[in-house]
């Protein structure tokens, strides 16, 4: 495999960051996660869109620049073979002192992994996920931003462990004023009375690129969105519920804390949005 890292592609084994990198010691850094559909690199401009407002948001001065991304992006799967697969876009604040002075960090780095990835299971995505609510909450936005895609996911990965622990290969996490967030790795949509309603990104969710593919769908469809708050509760009488990620794509949920959602089955229009993902992603984005 070969991984582009800072202006050259290396084999993997080759691709090494300093242990001074202040990524490493402290998460300083931003990052994307963006999907390899056929050749097809899904809605790419808007993954490095985002890219560059988490950057500015951390005061972090990217190495490259939109179209030097775009590329970078690009050469990394053709460098790998790969028509299908994940591919993992990382800047990190670069090499400093033992400090937490960004300051201090004279050049970022970058590294750009092309690879394969698959969150759950081929059945879970027919038949649908159980999943549950964690102790751990979500951050509160006003002490770090939900819409700054960073290194730091010492908060998510608390609540993977605890889902973990409950026999879920998902969760969902609430905000400290009780309200749903978003699941460890993926925003939550609801489906009540015909109409799809989501958490907003004040409540802590991330304003995830495959997020904003839905409200697209939705407008498609003829189906009515909105943002939402939502408790638990919200979720247990919901008529169908989904979640979805670069990585998990379009997955049904179909149970929460033991509660059977709907009739506890994929409903109708989960599998409207779903068809109509999967038809998206050949066409919207940026060809090899």
């Amino acid at each position: 495999m070969k991984i582009y890292l800072d202006g050259k592609f290396v084999d993997s084994a080759d691709a090494k960051v300093s242990v001074f990198d202040h990524g490493l010691l402290y998460g300083d850094g931003v990052f994307e996660g963006i999907r390899l559909y056929s050749g097809n690199v899904f809605r790419l401009e808007e993954h490095l869109e985002r890219l560059e407002y988490s950057a500015r948001a951390i005061m972090l001065k990217l190495p490259l620049t939109r179209a030097e991304l775009r590329e970078a992006t690009c050469e990394t799967c053709r460098q790998n073979g790969l028509a299908d697969g994940y591919i993992r876009l990382v800047v990190t604040r670069g090499v400093g002192d033992l400090g937490l002075a960004p300051w201090l960090c004279p050049k970022p780095s970058i590294f750009i992994i092309a690879s394969t990835i698959t969150l759950y299971p081929r059945e879970h995505y027919e038949n649908g996920l159980s999943i549950v609510t964690v102790p751990t909450r979500r951050i509160n936005p006003a002490a770090l931003p939900s819409t700054v895609k960073s290194l730091n996911y010492l908060n998510n990965i608390l609540g993977k462990i605890e889902a973990r622990q409950f026999g879920a290969l998902e969760a969902i996490m609430l905000n400290d004023q009780g309200y749903v967030a978003e699941c460890t790795a993926d925003n939550i949509f609801i489906v009540h009375k015909g109409e799809l309603i989501t958490p907003a990104a004040s409540q802590g969710a991330l304003k995830g690129v495959t997020r904003s593919t839905i409200f697209d769908i939705a407008r498609e469809l003829g189906v009515p969105i909105r943002e939402a708050d939502l408790t638990r509760y919200d979720v247990w009488v919901a008529d169908e519920c989904f979640l979805t990620g670069s990585g998990a794509e379009v997955v049904p949920a179909v149970k929460l804390d033991g509660r059977e959602i709907g009739d506890g089955r994929p409903g109708p229009i989960t599998k409207r949005v779903l068809e109509a993902f999967r038809k998206r992603v050949l066409v919207e984005g940026t060809r090899l």
